[in-house]
């Protein structure tokens, strides 16, 4: 049972974010190699007030104070990725910045000033604010080059992102880019990654969330698509 947690940090004190839950495995079912994250969804059934107390009390108090003992001032953002035993949450990395595809989930959620709580962190008053969040769901899949996290194309032609985004997705891209057009064709957007485009949806519940988020997904086009079909289900 792994859990992300991810949290802004001025040094002394911590917010800690929504935690999500990432699916690292390439195929359905947790199946496959690992992959850089093929999705990913919050809240975590996972999740409750005691354990993210917990979690703030056994993990980020004393990594940020051990840190200061030893004369260095953590300053922006922590990523814990955690395994959830009987005998608490235990840290398997530390990361210090985002969480991909975890902050595709948790900064649309977000309702304060990400620029506000980054200059808090940098000037060292964390402790004035606290970030506002959305009580809602958030899913991303990711939409994946055939061959991916092996050998893959790049070049692909890439058709729909307006058509998810019409139904009010969030299209984050990752592997592509742009191919400028002539006065005869316009810019073509182009596959240039394995992981190619994240495609987030918020919704009341995790699966209404997940159900708009496939309908997105189904309007974007390149050849041989690859994404898991079973983000969310956890």
């Amino acid at each position: 049972r792994e859990l992300s947690v991810l949290a802004f940090c001025d040094g002394e004190t911590f917010h800690i974010m929504p935690p999500a839950q990432d699916h690292k495995r390439l195929l359905d079912g947790d199946r496959g190699p690992n992959t850089g994250g093929m999705g990913a969804f919050t809240p975590s059934p996972l999740t409750t007030p005691e354990l993210l107390e917990q979690v703030g009390r056994q993990v980020f108090r004393p990594t940020l104070d051990g840190l200061k003992a030893e004369g260095m001032r953590y300053v922006g953002v922590l990523y814990a990725g955690l395994m959830l035993t009987d005998d608490g949450p235990k840290v398997l990395e530390f990361n210090c910045r985002f969480g991909d595809p975890e902050t595709q989930v948790v900064l649309p959620l977000l309702e304060s000033d990400l620029v506000e709580i980054m200059l808090a962190c940098i000037e060292g008053r964390l402790a004035e604010i606290e970030p506002e969040w959305s009580s809602m769901a958030a899913v991303t899949i990711v939409m994946a080059a055939p061959g991916y996290p092996r050998e893959y194309p790049v070049g692909v032609d890439i058709y729909g992102v307006e058509r998810a985004e019409a139904i009010k997705c969030l299209v984050f891209h990752a592997g592509t880019k742009v191919s400028a057009g002539t006065k005869y064709n316009q810019n073509r957007l182009l596959t240039d990654g394995g992981r190619v485009l994240n495609v987030t949806a918020l919704g009341n519940s995790v699966r209404a969330a997940t159900l708009r988020a496939y309908d997105g997904v189904a309007r974007i086009q390149f050849n041989e698509a690859f994404y898991r079909k079973d983000i969310g289900n956890r």
